[in-house]
């Protein structure tokens, strides 16, 4: 499965971005993890295609949406209200089979990994 990561960009404290992931099949989960300079990779959202259902991180929840498109095999991330600790490189991830809950936000469940899209809030 290939990963293809597009929208992020410049953006001022306050702004919004929308990043889109597309797949070339379809997969049972999608996510999306930021990873900041000098930190570790760290999960913001995901989505099943089974049910449509939705996990946000709780830095995000109020402000970032997840959403797919099954007949495209994209999953955005709408990121809206953005501020400066948002800053990182966001990568999309994919696992064919359905993540359970409790792990969904670890990035060992994904197999799949887009190559990452820099996303930059100024203050």
């Amino acid at each position: 499965v290939q990963l293809q990561a597009s929208g992020g960009g410049l953006v001022q404290a306050g702004g919004s971005l929308r990043l889109s992931c597309a797949a070339s099949r379809r997969t049972s989960t999608m996510g999306w993890f930021r990873q900041a300079p000098g930190k570790e990779r760290e999960f913001v959202a995901a989505i099943r295609w089974s049910g449509g259902n939705t996990y946000l991180d709780d830095s995000v929840k109020g402000r970032f949406t997840i959403s797919r498109d099954n007949a495209k095999n994209t999953a955005d991330l709408q990121m809206n209200s953005l501020k400066p600790e948002d800053t990182a490189v966001y990568y999309c991830a994919a696992h064919y089979n359905s993540v359970i809950a409790s792990a969904i936000r670890d990035v060992n469940s994904y197999s799949y990994w887009g190559q990452g899209t820099l996303v930059t809030v100024s203050s």
